[in-house]
């Protein structure tokens, strides 16, 4: 029970002191970056989706 203890305490200590967390404007240029790349590759795929339909359905109906 002690090492489990020792391990809390340290993972604790860990975090408050040695752990550099984010400024509020570096998290917001984070997310922004996040989410445009986000809906650029859900719009790339859409794009690729929506190719790839209408060649099978042009290759389909040609069957």
């Amino acid at each position: 029970m002690n090492k489990i203890l020792t391990y809390c305490k340290d993972s604790y200590r860990e975090l408050v002191e040695k752990v550099t967390w984010p400024t509020w404007a570096q998290l917001q240029q984070s997310t922004t970056i996040v989410l445009g790349a986000t809906a650029l590759i859900t719009f790339l795929v859409w794009v690729m989706d929506a190719a790839i339909s209408r060649i099978l359905q042009a290759f389909y109906s040609i069957i």
